[in-house]
C-alpha cells in the first residue's frame, strides 16, 4: 500500500461561491425597488397636495380658518407649544398610558386565553360573557371607571377594557387553529398540559400574538384618548377637549397630528419587534 500522502482537493473561494442570480431575477429585483420608491414618492406627493389644498382653501376663504385652521398656523402653534414644553409633556402622558394599557391587556388577555384553552369547562361558561362585553359600547363604562378608579386610573381602565376582549378572542382563536395533530402527538408521548403549552402552543402562537399586539396599538390608544376625554387632566385627549372648549382649533389639530405620529411610531416599534421575534422563532428568514 502506498505511503504517499493523499493530496487534498484544492477548494478555492470561487468554487464555494454561491451561484449568482440570473439576469431576469436581477431585473425583477430592480423593478421591485423602483416600484417601492414610486410608492413612497406617491405617498409623499399625496400628503403634500392635501396640505397645499388645505392651505389654499384657508387662504382663499373657501373654508373658515377659524373652524379648520391651516398648516402654517399649525406650525406656529406646534413651535409655541414645543417651546413651552407642554406639548411634549401631554404626549408623554398619553404615550405612557398607552404602553401600560397595551402591556396589561396583552398579559391579562393571554392569561385568560390560556385558561380557556386549558379548561373546556371554563371556556364554555365564560365565553358568552366575553361576547357580550365585546359588543358592549365601552364608552358607556367611562362614568363607572371614573367613580371606581378616580380621574387618573380610569384612563387605564378604559384602555384595558377596549383592548383586552379583542386580545382574548384573537389569541384564543389562534390557539384553536394550531394543528391538533401536534398536540395529540405530544399527548401520546405522555406530555402534560403544561408541556404542550410551553413547547407547542405558545411558540406556534407567536405570529398570532404579534398580530394581536398590532391591533391593540390602535385600540389601546383609542381607549386612552376616550378616557382622557372623560376625566383626565393631562394628555393629548385632554388637550383636544380643552382646545374645543376654548375654540382653539390650532391646539386641537396639533394634538390630533401628535396622536397620528404617536400611533405610527408605536406601530413601527411593534412591527420591528415582531419581525425580530418571528425570525428568532424561525417563522421567517
Amino acid at each position: 500500500m502506498s505511503s504517499l500522502p493523499v493530496s487534498e482537493p484544492n477548494v478555492t473561494a470561487e468554487a464555494v461561491r454561491k451561484p449568482s442570480a440570473s439576469p431576469q431575477y436581477e431585473a425583477y429585483l430592480r423593478t421591485q425597488k423602483r416600484n417601492q420608491r414610486a410608492i413612497r414618492l406617491a405617498r409623499l406627493a399625496v400628503f403634500a397636495v392635501l396640505l397645499a389644498l388645505w392651505e389654499l382653501a384657508a387662504e382663499r376663504r373657501w373654508v373658515d380658518p377659524m373652524l379648520t385652521s391651516q398648516p402654517t398656523r399649525l406650525m406656529s402653534s406646534f413651535q409655541e407649544l414645543a417651546f413651552e414644553g407642554s406639548l411634549f409633556h401631554h404626549t408623554w402622558v398619553t404615550s405612557l398610558e398607552t404602553l401600560i394599557g397595551i402591556a396589561v391587556s396583552m398579559v391579562l388577555g393571554l392569561a385568560i386565553a390560556v385558561v380557556f384553552w386549558w379548561s373546556t369547562f371554563a371556556s364554555k361558561v365564560l365565553e358568552p360573557y366575553v361576547v357580550v362585553l365585546n359588543a358592549l359600547p365601552k364608552v358607556a363604562l367611562g362614568p363607572i371607571f371614573y367613580i371606581w378608579l378616580g380621574d387618573r386610573f380610569s384612563v387605564y381602565g378604559m384602555a384595558i377594557a377596549i383592548s383586552i376582549i379583542v386580545t382574548i378572542m384573537m389569541i384564543e382563536s389562534g390557539f384553536k387553529e394550531i394543528s391538533r395533530t401536534k398536540l395529540k402527538l405530544m399527548e401520546s408521548l405522555g406530555a402534560s398540559r403544561y408541556q404542550m403549552l410551553r413547547m407547542v402552543l405558545l411558540p406556534a402562537s407567536v405570529p398570532n400574538v404579534i398580530a394581536t399586539l398590532k391591533v391593540n396599538v390602535g385600540l389601546t390608544l383609542v381607549g386612552v384618548v376616550m378616557g382622557e376625554f372623560l376625566s383626565s387632566k393631562a394628555g393629548l385627549g385632554y388637550l383636544i377637549i380643552y382646545g374645543g372648549q376654548v375654540f382653539q382649533m390650532d391646539l386641537v389639530m396639533v394634538s390630533i397630528m401628535m396622536l397620528a405620529l404617536l400611533s405610527v411610531l408605536l406601530y413601527g416599534i411593534v412591527t420591528v419587534a415582531g419581525h425580530y421575534a418571528l425570525k428568532k422563532n424561525h417563522f421567517e428568514t
